[in-house]
């Protein structure tokens, strides 16, 4: 979901910085020095004119799929005319995948993209959904991604305190990670009950995120 127009802000009317912010801030960078290579390489071959051009069409199957799965949660209709046959049939064989995996959990979404915001840690974020499965509270998130990444399991943690401190009488169990790889779309879904580690990394990293910006007034 979209930064919220007008940004988070807490109570008193004080602006804060959302999760993905503060993340991006101290994002390991390995993974676009990657993926800038392989560009460069794909300009050299002439397969594509500029660093952020497509190089082919089939990047868009995880997105499509993506798309396809929010559409169906919200029993909403998706034009997928725009896609060449290919992607949208990488993008519907992965919609398949996720039903087949939703209806085994038996997966119930409860709430979907809530603009919550921490005042005790003073950060916001909007967490993809809420679901239930066997009668338990759970984060569910789902992502367009070839790999799983660590800032992916500190943005969940950190989702999930926005969701307590708001919540408090409706605990959270566990973390399900729904992704689409973005070339082919193939499904996947990872699974964490705690992630406590990655909480504490997003505590270092909110107060980091303060002092960066305090030290850049120095310079």
């Amino acid at each position: 979901m979209p930064h919220p127009k007008g940004g988070y802000k807490l109570k008193d009317g004080s602006k804060v910085p959302g999760v993905t912010t503060i993340i991006g801030r101290f994002k390991e960078t390995g993974g676009l020095l990657y993926w800038a290579c392989e560009q460069g390489k794909a300009i050299e071959r002439g397969e594509i004119s500029t660093l952020y051009d497509k190089r082919d069409e089939a990047a868009e199957a995880g997105t499509l799929a993506h798309a396809m799965v929010e559409a169906y949660i919200n029993h909403t209709t998706l034009d997928v005319s725009k896609y060449p046959s290919d992607v949208v049939a990488q993008a519907t064989q992965a919609l398949e995948m996720y039903l087949t995996w939703e209806n085994t959990t038996k997966l119930k979404i409860i709430e979907q993209e809530m603009e919550l915001v921490s005042e005790t840690y003073k950060f916001g974020g909007c967490p993809d959904a809420i679901g239930e499965i066997d009668g338990v509270l759970t984060l569910v998130d789902w992502k367009t991604s070839n790999g799983v990444y660590v800032d992916m399991l500190i943005q969940l943690a950190a989702y999930k305190q926005l969701w307590q401190e708001n919540n408090p009488d409706r605990s959270l169990k566990g973390f399900h990670l729904c992704r689409f790889s973005k070339d082919r779309a193939d499904f996947t879904h990872h699974y964490w009950l705690e992630l406590d580690d990655a909480w504490r990394q997003f505590v270092l990293f909110r107060e980091a995120y303060d002092i960066d910006k305090r030290l850049k007034k120095r310079v």
